[in-house]
């Protein structure tokens, strides 16, 4: 008998633990529902309302195979000892996930099980190393990687399997009682990821290198495949390989080789998080670790809750709370904001923000929080201005009206500079004070003699060897 353990790769199009699995006619699909894994560090059931989707539509491809998702209500460790006691002699079958801490925890349990009889048949299903790691040649193997052969659809199950585990159309139903109501992220599943796919290579790419940083503008324009990606109803490969297929011919060029670099960028974050795992919690510059030795709980609440005072800052984290999602530069702005003007631990603040996200991948996401807190050490530090991005990304204030219907009649310029007649909430810090303390105390510590010689070691082990000549000639 062959198990299919299911994570975040949910759906049946280039999986190859799933295909591989499906070879021998005889296979179960197997998802574990872990409540706690939804309610840890970073984690919510705002996420799983999305991979909810996925695993609906991943079930309904696999009835027409004859075959089904089975759900595992529990832990990694008991679900484990339910394998041993039901399928004595099984072959367990799974990806690599983006996933890192999990997929590290979920890979040593099992092998501490299994391997001693060959039974683990682990898959790379990312650009990312798992050994004999290797930051110079990282992206030659990144490239081949996704370069290589998508995998085939899997193949029929020959037998009706009477599994002792309820279905995923038995666990739907309970499910529902604990998903959040007043929330609804983008659909997921595998049929709108492809759909997204073929309408951003085709049409909405148009413009993507500027629009992706207006909130109101890259809604449409940017991908919106984050999610997807994330919880595994598409495969970064098959992304990839579809655009490939495209740029030569495309009107778009500079968009999509943009696009094309944020696929590479994707795995480029994740490894770090794989490389060192610890960076979820220290700081990648040891030196910059005791930088906001404090905390401000009133603070930071007024800022998750998009109460700041500063309408376009309150009103991207709005927008976030609402939908599961924001463009790219407004996220650097919300974590600059709460690690520069607020002067606040990244530890305190990232996972309240990694829980408004639906597409939260821990790999990317503490390394961009780490990146706009100015921790990296081979980063410039870059304190992002709320009032100018507000100028530059909503001149108009659509954006903000949007989110915030009692400025609705106010004039732009008023908005822009707070000039709001008591209409809305009073600043909670001073930008430009708070801003100048931020820029003093980071320099302080980047000044230090020895600083430079710990950032070179930070560079060799978590540096890009990114060059854009090279990365553009490997697309011709």
């Amino acid at each position: 008998m062959n198990i299919f353990l299911a994570h975040k790769d949910l759906r049946t199009i280039d999986n190859p633990a799933l295909y591989n699995a499906s070879l021998g006619g005889q296979y179960i699909v197997i998802y574990l529902y872990d409540q706690k894994y939804w309610t840890s560090h970073g984690y919510s059931l705002r996420q799983f309302s999305f991979a909810n989707d996925c695993l609906k539509e991943m079930n309904d491809n696999l009835e027409k195979l004859n075959s089904k998702i089975h759900i595992y209500k529990g832990n990694l460790s008991s679900l484990t000892t339910w394998i041993e006691s039901n399928y004595p002699n099984s072959q367990i079958y799974l990806n690599q996930s983006s996933d890192v801490m999990y997929f590290r925890k979920s890979l040593f349990e099992l092998k501490r099980h299994f391997h001693e009889q060959n039974r683990i048949n682990c898959y790379k299903n990312f650009g990312i190393q798992t050994s004999d790691y290797n930051r110079e040649s990282w992206s030659k193997c990144w490239a081949k990687i996704m370069n290589s052969s998508l995998t085939e659809l899997p193949q029929r199950n020959d037998y009706e399997l009477k599994v002792p585990l309820p279905t995923y159309r038995e666990f739907s139903e309970d499910i529902k009682k604990i998903l959040p109501s007043d929330f609804r992220p983008q659909k997921g599943g595998e049929r709108e990821a492809h759909n997204l796919l073929e309408s951003f290579l085709n049409v909405r790419v148009a413009g993507y290198a500027k629009k992706m940083s207006n909130p109101l503008e890259a809604i449409d324009s940017c991908s919106r495949l984050s999610p997807h990606i994330t919880h595994g109803s598409i495969s970064l490969k098959f992304v990839y390989q579809n655009l490939i297929n495209k740029i030569d011919e495309a009107k778009y060029k500079r968009d999509l080789y943009s696009f094309k670099k944020r696929l590479h960028w994707h795995c480029h974050f994740i490894q770090k998080l794989q490389t060192e795992p610890e960076l979820e919690f220290k700081s990648m510059h040891p030196m910059c670790d005791n930088l906001r030795p404090d905390s401000n709980p009133e603070l930071i609440q007024k800022w998750i809750n998009g109460e700041t005072g500063f309408p376009f800052l309150d009103a991207c984290i709005i927008y976030l709370r609402n939908h599961g999602w924001i463009n790219f530069r407004m996220r650097a702005m919300i974590m600059s904001f709460a690690s520069y003007n607020l002067w606040q631990p990244w530890q305190k603040t990232s996972p309240l923000l990694a829980e408004l996200f639906v597409d939260y991948e821990p790999g990317i996401h503490i390394s961009q929080v780490q990146m706009q807190s100015g921790v990296t050490g081979i980063n410039l530090p870059r304190i992002y201005s709320v009032t100018k991005q507000s100028i530059d990304q909503d001149p108009d204030a659509i954006f903000i009206k949007s989110q915030i219907p009692e400025l609705k009649d106010m004039k732009p310029s008023s908005i822009h500079n707070l000039e709001l007649l008591n209409s809305y909430k009073d600043p909670i810090v001073d930008i430009k004070e708070t801003a100048k303390k931020a820029r003093e105390s980071i320099w302080s510590i980047r000044s230090n003699k020895d600083f430079k010689k710990i950032a070179q070691e930070v560079y060799l082990k978590h540096g890009s060897r990114f060059k854009k000549k090279a990365y553009r000639k490997s697309t011709q």
